[in-house]
């Protein structure tokens, strides 16, 4: 599969998180080869958004990658405990990025239940800690770009997205209210890509 291109992630954040939707998410490290169908995202739009790690410009040691160019992973452990995996957008200010919160797995999944300790759908892969964990993601992706990374994003269905749901982010305390969290429910997912992932 043919990752996204450049230009995809040299767009608002918002766009990029409703548009990743129905994209196919594959980890490949080694022979090992584990795949997933994204259903839930996040977006965070950089120095004007008081839940963002770039909010007023903000830069330390752990987040340089949020400035990094356009489809770079920002990798980084939520309450020291978790990883969670980005991509950087290009717009609308220095610093955003979409959370990959969810994905429905298609390839791999007797190791992604493995690694999640015996753990079966729908819980296996439904938050940003636990796709890290059943895909193997940690901080040795963060900075890479993605077309160069062992983790990369394949370009969703046509209408993947149609049915997609828009809430409020969950798991922040800063601008809880702004709508910005991006949800395709199973059943709104096209026949070939629910078809793939019973498979």
């Amino acid at each position: 599969m043919k990752p996204l291109g450049k230009a995809f992630f040299r767009r608002p954040a918002e766009l990029v998180a409703r548009e990743l939707l129905g994209a196919r998410l594959l980890a490949s490290f080694g022979s090992l080869r584990l795949s997933g169908i994204i259903s839930e995202t996040e977006a965070y739009l950089g120095r004007d958004d008081p839940a963002s790690h770039a909010y007023q410009g903000r830069r330390h040691d752990a987040n340089q990658s949020l400035y990094g160019p356009p489809g770079t992973w920002y990798v980084y452990r939520s309450y020291g405990i978790h990883w969670c995996a980005n991509l950087v957008c290009g717009l609308p200010a220095p610093g955003g990025a979409v959370l990959l919160r969810g994905i429905l797995p298609v390839e791999g999944i007797p190791v992604m239940r493995r690694r999640r300790r015996g753990i079966a759908e729908p819980e296996l892969t439904n938050g940003p800690g636990k796709l890290c964990q059943a895909l193997g993601i940690t901080r040795e992706l963060d900075g890479q770009l993605m077309w160069q990374s062992p983790v990369a994003v394949a370009a969703p269905e046509a209408g993947a997205a149609d049915a997609l749901l828009v809430t409020p982010r969950i798991g922040i305390s800063k601008a809880v209210d702004w709508p910005l969290r991006f949800v395709l429910p199973a059943p709104a997912l096209p026949a070939s890509l629910l078809a793939a992932a019973a498979g």
